[in-house]
């Protein structure tokens, strides 16, 4: 039988520990990169940047679930020691532990949800509660470690060794079991062991996933009379679809990377947008509105250098054919590193901002 000890949960706090770290920042990172406050500002380049700090959020917080599952297993005889508080040093230790495990497992529960699409068992909105709590979290986390500091230097008596090394064995066995039935959303050569995954690389009108349909963007259509407003300080156009297709016309290989942690890369051919914001002028940010009816995503903003990035596409076909309206007929954003709630379908109109 495996002995709990000291040592074993110290070993098993720091994997934990790790892991829910690296999980925060990169989802504080992607949080600013859809939400950013007006000191961020998120770079064009590498390509691949967001697609990479995405997958290892959305990986970490998985590998966090059996973590936490030894970790609360390790200290459970704890938990209902008597007397619950035993001094002032003890009532923080319990308060920080409480703090900790439930924003982490609301942190766990409520992120599982989302890649999932679970989107109902969630009675609240699911930004701004995963954000805040991710702070609760990490604040309980440090309190937590500045009140074991004292514990952690004092002498343990001698480990189990051989228990303690199968426990450990047994959590990354685990967590790499589970990353693996994920990871394949991303890296097709393991789409057959990805059974946890939500979405497939290749799987999807025209080889693509797809998060938001066009129906359940109340895009039933597009009709003949459809124009793109490009607007700035100099001029104002509306360009017929026949329009777009005489402007030189570039293809670039670059992925859709959701914040559900899957990704898919694909070649896709359009208008470079620095293009069309050369016919009206102006160097601010600018904004992309959709056709989408829907809340939720229906404009984004391009700052200055991704605007005129010359890997910015207007998106006219994917692989060499026209977009599906669910890929987001009749012309989509494609940028570099950026995530796809942000690469905006059923594109109408492009607005060059004054700030």
């Amino acid at each position: 039988m495996v002995r709990r000890s000291s040592g074993l949960t110290a070993r098993l706090g720091l994997m934990l520990g790790a892991a829910f770290g690296i999980c925060f920042l990169t989802g504080v990172l992607s949080h600013y990169i859809q939400h950013p406050p007006g000191w961020f500002r998120w770079p064009s380049r590498p390509v691949q940047l967001y697609r990479i700090t995405q997958g290892v959020h959305v990986a970490t917080g998985l590998a966090c679930f059996p973590l936490l599952t030894a970790k609360v297993w390790s200290v459970y005889p704890k938990l209902f020691a008597r007397p619950p508080v035993r001094g002032v040093l003890h009532g923080l230790e319990r308060l920080s532990i409480a703090l900790l495990s439930g924003a982490a497992l609301f942190e766990l529960v409520t992120g599982l949800l989302n890649i999932a699409y679970w989107y109902g068992a969630m009675p609240f909105g699911f930004i701004g509660a995963h954000y805040w709590t991710a702070w609760l979290a990490i604040g309980a986390l440090l309190l937590h470690v500045a009140v074991k500091l004292p514990v952690a230097r004092q002498p343990v008596p001698a480990p189990d060794k051989a228990g303690r090394r199968s426990v450990l064995v047994l959590a990354a066995v685990t967590v790499g079991v589970i990353t693996l039935a994920f990871l394949g959303q991303t890296v097709r050569p393991l789409r057959r062991v990805a059974l946890l995954a939500p979405r497939l690389p290749d799987v999807g009108p025209q080889g693509l996933p797809v998060n938001k349909t066009a129906s359940a963007a109340g895009v039933t259509r597009v009709d003949d009379g459809y124009r793109l407003t490009v607007v700035g300080p100099d001029a104002r156009h509306a360009l017929t679809l026949a329009d777009l297709d005489q402007l030189p016309q570039y293809t670039v290989s670059l992925p859709i990377s959701c914040v559900e942690g899957w990704s898919a890369g694909a070649e896709w051919t359009g208008v470079r947008v620095a293009d069309l914001l050369k016919m009206v002028g102006g160097n601010g940010r600018v904004r992309v509105d959709s056709l989408q009816r829907t809340p939720g995503y229906g404009s984004s903003i391009l700052e200055p250098g991704q605007a005129r990035d010359p890997l910015t596409l207007l998106a006219l076909r994917v692989g060499g054919e026209p977009l599906h309206l669910d890929h987001g007929y009749p012309c989509r954003l494609i940028a570099p590193n950026r995530p796809g709630a942000l690469q905006t379908k059923w594109v109408s109109g492009l607005t060059v901002m004054s700030t």
